[in-house]
């Protein structure tokens, strides 16, 4: 009989998605388990950036300026392109040595306490994994066969691929996060929707020496379309590691056995406008840029995350982003339900907040995609509507919640509309002080330290009054205690705990200087007190409860 082990969670699943659960697990002190079928982390770049909601996640870990560095050598990349050769389209842009930022950080600064970056997953997975080995266990060569679940857990089979045999581990959930073509939805017969397949590409991963070309004029994709191939160049390091895209087409009777290395080669040279270039193949693999989205994310206490969750092309940058987002979503809420402090309802909540978020995600990069699943690049009025239907999600915060866990407020008369400051993250981005929305982010000074309101939560729930927020304080100590949970009361104003101008923080909030808004550990609001209530300490219990499902 093989030995059984037990850990709080499981993951199934070792990409960029899976090591985030495992490090955000950890950070809200669970202990939980990673199994990874392949030997090591992916050789593959796959997603390319960051955006700043993530990089928020990643800043709570203290990840931050690791992230930044590993993606380095893509920090002078811009720009989207087309032409008939690489070449041919590079050498008509002028060399520049001023430095590049990352899209619309100049209009995030409002937003964030802190910017995207591009990263490649492959650059970024040993970052996660170095620390998540700190912290929980990771095993490669691992995966899972079987699993059966009863009212008390999961107990799943796995087997070690490099010949260890097989073992048991009883798990209280298990987090699925094993990829598009999830083997754990499989099994559950999970049904799932969307444009399915958008078409076929071949992911040819090599090396060639374009550094000279290149250098002072380094480009993100780059559309080539010729009579003798079609496909999409994306920049790795910006110097000698590449992809292309090349597009064929089935219904034209091509295959990708269609393409052995040598005709890819030749391909390659022409599409690069070099053809005398010395080109090193890494890997070369079919795949469909497709969506598809699964109708549940939690079977009992299996939850599937990523692209398990929401398959979807990569031409908006929301895939890993959102996956990520998905498992931080559900750390936290898991983190409650095994401490203690939240009904396993709260559970249910993961489904119904991320399942629009993960829709809307996928149909948005679907419509970024052309009739062969590569980005459009002509300048077209589809082009200009898939555009505008991007800019809301580039920095991730363009999405509000809605569940038992969120507490409705009375907007009436006006829709709150008389409450909202006219500032780009109230007007284009809804973070406003609302239930449902990202805190807003403001600079304030505690202790002498400039910090943002975003780095006051992360961990626990906190509560932030206006400036004569005063007995909200003593109500937030006394709900703490009461339920069991962490509860963190400040007043922010010109002579407060967190000092900032007066007003600033009301108007960013859509409170009074009585008011007060309670934040969820994901950096979400939960509740929204306008102004000076009857009874501080009734209401913030009663919002308390309902935010971890309690009533």
């Amino acid at each position: 009989m093989p030995s059984e082990d037990s850990v709080p969670v499981l993951i199934v699943g070792g990409g960029i998605v899976g090591l985030s659960a495992s490090l955000f697990l950890s950070h809200f002190g669970i202990k939980s388990q990673l199994i990874e079928r392949h030997s090591g982390t992916s050789i593959h770049p796959r997603a390319r950036s960051i955006n700043a909601r993530t990089m928020e996640l990643f800043r709570h870990l203290g990840i931050q300026v690791c992230i930044h560095q590993a993606g380095a050598s893509l920090s002078q990349t811009m720009g989207i392109y087309s032409g008939q050769s690489l070449k041919e389209v590079i050498e008509t842009k002028p060399r520049t040595e001023a430095a590049r930022k990352f899209p619309l950080t100049g209009l995030l600064a409002s937003i964030s306490s802190t910017t995207g970056t591009f990263v490649t997953q492959h650059m970024i997975e040993p970052v996660l994994l170095e620390v998540a080995r700190e912290s929980g266990s990771v095993k490669f060569d691992t995966e899972c066969i079987g699993f059966a679940q009863d009212d008390s857990g999961v107990t799943a089979t796995l087997r070690n691929r490099d010949g260890g045999g097989t073992s048991v581990t009883r798990t209280d959930y298990l987090i699925a996060a094993d990829g598009a073509g999830s083997p754990i939805r499989t099994r559950l017969n999970v049904p799932t929707t969307g444009r399915g397949t958008m078409g076929h590409l071949l992911n040819i991963l090599f090396h060639a020496n374009l550094k000279a070309l290149v250098f002072q004029r380094e480009f993100s994709l780059c559309m080539i379309e010729r009579p003798e191939v079609c496909g999409l160049f994306t920049s790795i390091n910006n110097s000698d590691r590449w992809v292309f895209h090349l597009s064929y087409d089935p219904s034209k009777g091509e295959k990708a056995s269609d393409y052995p290395p040598e005709r890819c080669k030749q391909l390659l040279r022409l599409a690069l406008g070099m053809p005398h270039i010395g080109i090193d193949f890494k890997s070369i693999l079919p795949w469909e840029p497709s969506v598809r989205i699964a109708e549940r994310l939690q079977h009992g206490r299996i939850f599937l995350a990523g692209d398990a969750a929401h398959q979807m092309p990569p031409w908006a940058g929301q895939g890993a982003n959102s996956g990520i987002s998905d498992v931080h979503n559900l750390a936290w809420k898991l983190a409650a339900v095994i401490k203690g402090q939240a009904s396993k309802a709260l559970l249910g909540t993961y489904e119904h907040e991320r399942t629009p978020v993960g829709r809307a995600a996928a149909e948005t990069s679907a419509n970024a995609a052309d009739e062969r699943g590569i980005i459009l690049t002509k300048k077209n009025l589809t082009f200009a509507m898939s555009l505008l239907g991007r800019i809301r999600l580039i920095s991730g915060h363009g999405y509000c919640y809605s569940s038992a866990a969120i507490c409705a407020e009375n907007t009436s008369p006006l829709g709150g509309f008389t409450w909202r400051p006219w500032t780009i993250p109230s007007l284009f981005l809804s973070i406003d002080g609302r239930p449902g929305s990202r805190i807003p982010h403001l600079w304030v000074e505690q202790q002498g330290k400039r910090i943002s309101t975003l780095d006051l939560s992360g961990k626990g729930f906190v509560l932030l009054a206006g400036a004569e927020g005063a007995p909200w304080i003593e109500a937030a100590n006394t709900v703490s205690t009461i339920l069991s949970t962490d509860l963190t009361a400040y007043c922010a104003g010109p002579d407060c705990d967190l000092s900032i101008h007066g007003g600033e923080f009301e108007s960013a909030a859509g409170v009074s200087s009585q008011g007060a808004l309670l934040v969820r550990p994901d950096d979400f609001v939960v509740w929204r007190q306008r102004r000076r209530p009857s009874n501080h300490r009734a209401e913030l219990e009663q919002a308390t409860k309902q935010a971890l499902c309690l009533q």
